[in-house]
C-alpha cells in the first residue's frame, strides 16, 4: 500500500512560513486539480498519477519519499 504524506508536507510548510496553507493553494500552485488534492489527502489507497506526485514534490521542494512511502500489507509480511 502507498501513503501519502500531504498533510505532513502541509504541516511542514505552514510551520515554517508561520502561515495557513490551504489545499486550494497547492492546486492553484500546481495545477492539480482541487478535488484530485483532496483525494490524496482523504482517500485510503488513492491511486495518483505520476504527474500530480511530480508536481507535488517540485512544489514542497522534496523527493518523492516525502510524498509518499511504501507500508506492507500485514498478509505479505507474515
Amino acid at each position: 500500500m502507498i501513503r501519502f504524506l500531504l498533510k505532513e508536507r502541509i504541516a511542514d510548510k505552514e510551520f515554517n512560513e508561520k502561515r495557513k496553507v490551504t489545499l486550494d493553494e497547492v492546486s492553484k500552485a500546481t495545477g492539480i486539480s482541487r478535488n484530485t488534492i483532496s483525494r490524496i489527502v482523504n482517500t485510503y489507497g488513492y491511486n495518483s498519477s505520476t504527474d500530480a506526485l511530480d508536481k507535488l514534490c517540485n512544489y514542497f521542494q522534496c523527493d518523492l519519499s516525502g510524498i509518499a512511502e511504501h507500508i506492507k500489507d500485514e498478509e505479505q509480511s507474515s
